[in-house]
């Protein structure tokens, strides 16, 4: 009897241990899935820098949200990187697309649009391919403009509490003139 219980007991030790082991393998699985999903969307990301159709943002943002769930090394990577952690930081942050980038978006979606009805003379391909820009034309012009922020020097910061000790001396003098 005490022996059957040790068996059990060891039994489900080693369900318990396999079990694991298997969440293991699945976790690891799951995560090389995650980076590899990653980083396809990165280069969709940057395809879509170079191709109007295909928008950067979406898919860096998809490869942002993949690797924060495998691995911290490609996240913090994406997120720091020159060229594409600013897009992804001032869309997660709500500050928007810059204006030069807008501007530059939109001149490179037409222009490749009208380039496209110039090489393919199928009608319904033209109003196709027109009103996907105009969509993509109205989406960017809808995102929010990221402003930057100005800082100010320490020579500028001087520059202007000179000006307000010397304004707010004038104005002490009006009032004194003026009793």
């Amino acid at each position: 009897m005490i022996l059957s219980i040790i068996m059990r007991k060891t039994d489900k030790m080693q369900f318990h241990d396999s079990s694991n082991q298997k969440n293991k393998v699945y976790d690891k699985l799951i995560r090389s899935i995650l980076i590899i999903a990653g980083t396809f969307f990165v280069g969709l990301g940057v395809i879509g820098i170079f191709v109007p159709l295909l928008p950067t943002t979406p898919f860096l943002l998809l490869a942002a949200a993949c690797y924060a769930r495998s691995s911290k090394r490609f996240y913090n990577w994406l997120l720091n990187n020159k060229w594409f952690g600013n897009y992804i930081k001032n869309y997660r942050e709500g500050k928007g697309v810059p204006l030069k980038v807008k501007i530059l978006t939109i001149s490179i979606l037409w222009a490749t649009i009208i380039i496209s009805c110039a090489i393919v003379s199928n009608l319904l391909v033209w109003i196709i391919l027109v009103l996907i820009a105009i969509g993509v034309t109205i989406h960017v012009l809808t995102i929010r403009t990221f402003k930057k922020e100005k800082k100010i020097t320490d020579a500028a910061k001087r520059h202007l509490n000179v000006e307000s000790d010397n304004a707010h001396e004038n104005r002490m003098e009006v009032k004194g003139t003026q009793r």
